[in-house]
């Protein structure tokens, strides 16, 4: 089953709460989110059948192999999307939420070059 938008929405947030605060519970996602417990609940109940996370008896949430490599890939063009926005002058708020819209459709190849563009600091022609 492809994995949709939101689905990369919420291992990214899981992969982020991870590194802020150690573990990750479903109602820290919700809150994160700012999304319903019922929705999140559903979300995470589709994300372990399809093998992105399991989550153990406590309800703590881990991120698989597989789960991983999404939430790593979305995350960084998200963080690199909003470095380069902010370059260009966006205002950081804006910047992360435009980064938001466009990490999950922008091609593999685009995103490589947007990628080598900001790290040779090259301007804009």
């Amino acid at each position: 089953m492809p994995l949709h938008e939101s689905g990369e929405d919420y291992l990214e947030t899981i992969l982020r709460l991870k590194a802020e605060k150690g573990a990750v519970r479903s109602i820290d996602v919700a809150t994160s989110m700012n999304y319903s417990k019922p929705s999140v609940s559903r979300a995470m109940g589709l994300l372990r059948e399809n093998g992105y996370i399991i989550m153990d008896k406590e309800g703590w949430i881990t991120l698989t192999e597989r789960g991983t490599a999404v939430a790593e890939r979305i995350y960084e063009r998200h963080r690199l999307l909003t470095q380069w926005l902010v370059s260009l002058g966006v205002p950081d708020d804006i910047a992360a939420a435009d980064a938001c819209k466009i990490e999950h459709d922008l091609n593999p190849i685009t995103f490589q070059k947007i990628k080598e563009h900001v790290a040779s600091g090259q301007k804009i022609h």
